[in-house]
């Protein structure tokens, strides 16, 4: 088979610095103004900050009340809600803070700071796969792994889409993911399909998981604690709703698949990027030989295994976070290279070998906060709420509540937090919710489904760093994935308008 040359399209790195460029000229277009913003203060007052300066109130439900701001107060003092809340009704136009080349050069290098935490994460992640890869467990566990699966890949296919969309929407599964597509990839393309198939079963499996969110922590929880609801309420919808996508997902997933195996030459990946062969140099034909794993393997595959579901049980049940998840994953990493009884020289080698080859996908990650230190040093991002905030609140209940999605679905892109897009913008939503008598849950419901279903594709999000580790571009992405964007806003709308009519 020929190789066509691969289309010249922007790096990663190149599109991000874009979107930065765009951020940084909207905010000398678009009128800079801010709401007040409320935190608490060591669980004694609570601290209001608007353009005037700070104002230290009584830490009492009758402060929150007095505000409209509709959330129990042993949210904040139990730390459930970290970030400073919207206050609603300030809305105030401030003085013009646009941002020039100094803000654009600086706005990569504080997106870094401000996520330097998750970028660690990913560089211990890298050294983990690193250290792991170099035992061979992993190529035995993948060939053992094929051996088993011969003929079922379709059946495999199904068990790992609803698997990811599980931890999606269990805990918000994101660039922890990126850790098995060096076990997928190799595992696929054996079998003659694409790297487009395991893309889309874990970027995809876990982003569509993420859209119903039906536990997550970091986005449903918090969102509910801001509209002032028990996350519980809507938990059923949630539920259908996962099944439901992700069974489309599956379909779809199903029937590409199915066409990259029949004809290699049908791949995405081969006609816009020009690539048939792996990005990750495993051959895992067992070529008839009877494959078996010893006890040091055996081992070796189920601390990796344990790893995973410790940092799931981490997450979900003892809060825990990127220091957590990366004092796991070292000690983890340390753990095999003492029963692989690796040398110190190696082990320090191939760690840092493996922390070097996420280095841009660490920074990208900081590049992508950028965009929305522009936003917020330019005072716009508040701006772009309240005018659509009072767009959508002059609408008929189902018109709002779809309009409410599809402003979650753009505003995802400059704001790529779902804990601080929550505590952002629920107090004011929740508030103009009540107003035109709609469920708080639907108003929950519609910022997961808009948020969700942006983060599949938003530059801002962790696309990026999938595509880099699978050596897909954005363009062959987004040409598969945006028939599934479009059923899923779709799918999104009708369950919203449901909801409403479940009061």
């Amino acid at each position: 088979m020929n190789i066509k040359k691969p289309k010249s399209l922007p790096n990663a790195l190149t599109l991000i610095m874009m979107v930065i460029v765009l951020a940084a000229i909207s905010t000398w277009l678009i009128p800079s103004g801010q709401y007040s913003k409320l935190s608490a203060s060591d669980n004694k007052t609570f601290e209001v900050t608007s353009a005037t300066g700070t104002q230290s109130l009584p830490f009492t439900q009758h402060t929150l009340d007095s505000l409209s701001i509709k959330i129990p107060i042993e949210k904040f003092s139990k730390g459930d809600i970290r970030k400073p809340v919207s206050v609603p009704g300030t809305y105030q136009k401030q003085k013009p803070n646009p941002q020039g080349f100094i803000a654009m050069l600086e706005a990569p290098v504080k997106g870094i700071m401000d996520s330097i935490d998750i970028a660690l994460f990913v560089l211990f992640i890298g050294g983990f796969m690193a250290v792991f890869t170099k035992t061979g467990a992993m190529f035995k566990g993948i060939k053992y792994l094929a051996q088993q699966m011969k003929g079922k890949e379709r059946l495999l296919i199904v068990i790992l889409v609803f698997t990811f969309s599980f931890l999606g929407g269990s805990y918000g599964m994101d660039v922890e993911s990126i850790v098995f597509y060096p076990v997928l990839v190799p595992l696929f393309m054996a079998e003659d399909y694409d790297a487009m198939v395991p893309l889309a079963i874990v970027f995809g499996g876990a982003g569509v998981g993420y859209i119903a969110s039906f536990t997550n922590p970091f986005s449903t929880i918090i969102a509910s604690n801001a509209a002032g609801i028990n996350w519980v309420d809507g938990l059923y919808g949630r539920l259908a709703f996962y099944v439901v996508s992700t069974t489309m997902l599956t379909w779809y997933i199903l029937r590409y698949a199915a066409k990259v195996k029949k004809d290699r030459t049908a791949s995405l990946v081969y006609k816009i990027d020009g690539i048939s062969e792996s990005p990750f140099p495993l051959d895992v034909h067992t070529n008839g030989e009877k494959v078996k794993l010893n006890i040091q393997t055996s081992l070796l595959l189920l601390l990796f295994v344990s790893t995973f579901v410790s940092m799931i049980v981490g997450i979900v049940f003892y809060g825990w976070w990127t220091t957590e998840m990366s004092a796991l994953f070292f000690a983890s990493t340390i753990l095999i290279g003492f029963i692989h009884r690796m040398s110190e020289k190696e082990f320090v080698a191939e760690f840092m070998k493996g922390a070097e080859s996420l280095l841009a996908v660490a920074l990208i990650i900081g590049l992508a906060r950028g965009v929305t230190i522009i936003l917020n040093d330019g005072l716009v991002a508040d701006t772009i709420l309240y005018h659509a905030s009072n767009v959508v609140q002059h609408f008929p209940a189902i018109l709002f509540i779809i309009m409410v999605m599809i402003f979650y679905f753009f505003f995802a892109i400059p704001v790529s937090s779902s804990s601080g897009m929550a505590v952002l913008t629920m107090p004011i939503i929740g508030a103009l919710a009540i107003i035109v008598n709609i469920p708080g849950r639907e108003i929950v419901n519609a910022y997961l489904f808009g948020i969700g279903t942006m983060f599949l594709i938003s530059p801002t999000a962790s696309v990026f760093p999938a595509l880099m580790m699978v050596k897909i571009s954005y363009k062959a992405w987004m040409k598969f994935i945006m028939p599934m964007i479009i059923a899923l806003l779709v799918l999104g709308a009708l369950f919203l308008v449901v909801g409403i009519y479940l009061k």
